[in-house]
């Protein structure tokens, strides 16, 4: 599918400023699409908006399909009555530039109780019919999503292979007991996500009319401590003991000599084919509900994935093996029509790859930061590129630019300097503009690159379990000529209105186009 000429921001809304320890879908959700719409621009790219699970990880979520808990507005809940003013008032003192996830779900989680526990105690009839409405029509994934929650409350958090036995085979006599048993737990879950859901597309809505597109984010695999897999764990490989059997990951590479274990437990790609693909088409089409256009993370495993017995402590000892490949999409495509999919065609990339991204028209991705290792027919420097292509300067797994100019090699600095034509000191602004100048279809930046950070504004370190996606920004940090700035990039490269730039005088004698 090919986009419209234009350019957007990467940040994912935990990095948001406020005052309850992360950013959520509240004030500075809005704020920022207004920020959006200063600076000219039309994108709006995040992360996945799951509920995260090991490691704070957006892409380890409890459900392929839930909404992230901790992003509920509080103030909104507040604002209903669900929650007293003096629910708000007892804030602890938290880091304002980075989020120490522990406290905030402690304080965020206490919060959305006594909310639950409210609205049940004093809904208005609207107010229960929107809610038992919106159990209704997610019924597919909303009540395995709440009744696993509810159940790891129960298990303190275990694993799900732990609990009874009846309850891993999910025995309807079982099933019947606990739902009975866990009946106000499940509430409550079923009240997050309608809270959720409901924020989240109010601020879609404000964003859309505004011109801001949401760019969305789905992970290729799902984690094994899911509602998903513990619900249907005929899709998945695993033993008689419900455990993965072979877990994804990526080879060892220049990056790291033992690769990446990932550990997410693998497709059953045969049985998912059996059931035309249904699971999966659910999950795209929920998706496509609540963004406009979606990357799909490690797209090149659908032609081919690396496969790691789950024994093995490290990636070395894996084997490639043959996706689902056009049978996927012929499937979704059937389903769902044509779809605005960007293929994150990043890593050890085949034919085979190229060719199931291009038979379905997806742009591919270029990464700025990736082009200056090698010589000049590096597909991710600008003037390889072809107009259906997402650049980045960088993502959330690179540096911030200036982290990455900083720690480059001297001959990619100098590459850099000679192509580019500078000396590095506003490398940030160098990579946005070349990135801008480019024929690739659409422009995205981090919103690190933009505010002009350093390493410590990183939002992800692959490979590394811990320390990763607690990044956040003050609005002290965002100054008005940023927006200004990024503006003119963005108006005299085409990829938004120029109405508003001041272009310089054509000299005497020159036409005017």
């Amino acid at each position: 599918m090919n986009f419209e000429r234009s350019s957007g921001i990467l940040l994912h809304p935990t990095s948001l400023p406020g005052p309850f320890g992360m950013g959520d879908l509240g004030a500075s959700s809005y704020h920022f699409v207004e920020w959006l719409m200063v600076a000219g621009q039309k994108l709006w790219q995040m992360l996945p908006l799951g509920p995260a699970g090991m490691g704070d990880s957006p892409y380890m979520c409890y459900s392929a399909f839930a909404g992230e808990p901790l992003l509920i507005d509080l103030q909104e809940l507040a604002d209903r009555g669900w929650l007293t003013p003096g629910d708000l008032k007892d804030i602890p003192p938290f880091d304002l530039h980075k989020i120490h996830y522990g406290n905030v779900k402690a304080f965020r989680m206490e919060k959305l109780r006594i909310a639950s526990q409210q609205f049940f105690k004093k809904h208005s009839k609207t107010e229960l019919d929107d809610f038992q409405l919106f159990c209704k029509k997610q019924k597919a994934w909303l009540e395995d999503y709440a009744l696993f929650m509810s159940i790891i409350q129960k298990y303190n958090g275990a694993e799900w292979s732990t609990w009874d036995a009846d309850l891993l085979k999910r025995t309807p006599s079982a099933m019947k007991k606990i739902r009975k048993e866990l009946e106000q737990e499940i509430n409550f879950w079923e009240f997050t996500q309608w809270c959720f859901f409901r924020q989240w597309f109010a601020l879609k809505r404000y964003a859309n009319d505004r011109g801001v597109k949401i760019v969305g984010d789905i992970p290729i695999f799902i984690a094994y401590q899911s509602a998903d897999v513990w619900a249907n764990q005929h899709l998945f490989h695993l033993d008689k003991n419900m455990k993965p059997t072979v877990v994804a990951g990526v080879p060892p590479d220049y990056f790291s000599v033992t690769g990446q274990r990932w550990g997410n437990p693998l497709y059953n790609w045969k049985a998912m084919h059996e059931e035309q693909y249904s699971w999966f088409i659910e999950r795209i089409k929920t998706t496509l509900e609540l963004v406009d256009i979606v990357r799909i993370d490690h797209f090149r495993g659908f032609a081919g994935y690396w496969e790691i017995p789950a024994t093995e402590a490290t990636a070395v000892k894996g084997r490639w093996v043959k996706g689902p490949g056009a049978k996927l999409f012929d499937a979704i495509e059937k389903k769902l029509g044509k779809m605005p999919i960007i293929a994150e065609d990043l890593g050890e990339i085949t034919p085979d790859v190229i060719e199931l991204r291009d038979r379905y028209n997806f742009p591919g991705m270029r990464i700025l930061q990736f082009a200056f290792a090698g010589d000049t027919k590096n597909s991710f420097l600008p003037h390889n590129y072809i107009s259906n292509t997402v650049v980045y300067s960088g993502t959330h797994d690179n540096d911030t630019s200036i982290g990455w100019f900083n720690t480059a090699t001297e001959r990619e600095r100098e590459f850099v300097k000679k192509y580019i034509g500078t000396e590095g000191n506003e490398i940030h602004w160098d990579l946005i503009r070349i990135a801008s100048q480019s024929v690739a279809g659409m422009a995205v930046f981090p919103f690190q690159d933009v505010i002009g950070l350093g390493t410590e504004a990183r939002m992800n370190m692959p490979g590394h379990a811990l320390g990763n996606w607690a990044w956040r920004f003050t609005w002290d940090q965002v100054q008005s000529w940023h927006a200004q700035k990024l503006y003119e990039i963005s108006a005299l490269t085409s990829r938004t209105n120029a109405d508003k730039v001041n272009l310089p005088p054509y000299p005497s004698g020159k036409a005017q186009p």
